[in-house]
């Protein structure tokens, strides 16, 4: 079954751009592109697509209030932010608008296509200086990383890599397992913690 994408920017340039990375994928098929907010309220209901490229900074509404109104309709499918902006604010009010990605819009083409295949299997897929925005943010609150108790030494270290922001296959590598076997231990550190997707699980093992 083909990864339904809908591309929500105001830039064609950037919209095109998109669609020349994914759509040659022959697990992609672009559902819609849309060069408004307006018209994301209309198009993204009427597609249902699987996921969403979502840019902030779209001219009649920001892309963060476009979630929230499209989000209810649009009950299965997935929000990544692809934007310019990553300070703390936005990154948080992505999130809690319910986004489960976040990529800066000087990602690689094949760390976009790589990320998206990520958010669709329920990976929280995020741009590292992202990640790591969110581990200091943390920090300044007085919280300090642990190792949980409840999971076992490889799913600690793929947590610890998760929260560094690297992408499944990048785990992979640097742990010297496959993809697959990353995937299951991130289901499993998911189940043991009782979270949906990597902001809660890094959340969970913050402790004050």
């Amino acid at each position: 079954m083909l990864i339904t994408v809908a591309i929500v920017e105001d830039l064609e340039e950037i919209r095109e751009g998109l669609k020349s990375y994914i759509d040659p994928d022959p697990e992609f098929a672009i559902a819609c592109t849309c060069g408004t907010a307006g018209e994301a309220l209309i198009a993204l209901p009427a597609n249902q697509p699987d996921i969403v490229i979502m840019d902030i900074n779209l001219p009649d509404m920001n892309g963060i209030d476009c979630i929230s109104a499209v989000k209810d309709d649009c009950p299965h499918t997935q929000f990544m932010m692809f934007t310019v902006y990553e300070n703390d604010d936005k990154v948080f009010q992505a999130l809690q608008a319910g986004a489960s990605g976040y990529l800066l819009k000087n990602a690689t083409p094949a760390h976009i296509v790589e990320a998206l295949k990520e958010l669709y299997h329920g990976g929280s897929p995020m741009s590292p200086n992202i990640a790591r925005k969110l581990v200091n943010i943390f920090r300044q609150e007085k919280k300090t990383i642990t190792t949980s108790s409840l999971l076992g030494r490889r799913e600690n270290d793929v947590l610890q890599l998760l929260a560094q922001g690297l992408l499944y296959k990048e785990i992979a590598a640097r742990l010297s397992i496959t993809v697959g076997t990353v995937r299951q231990h991130i289901h499993s550190i998911y189940e043991k913690l009782h979270v949906q997707n990597r902001t809660e699980a890094l959340n969970k093992v913050f402790k004050k």
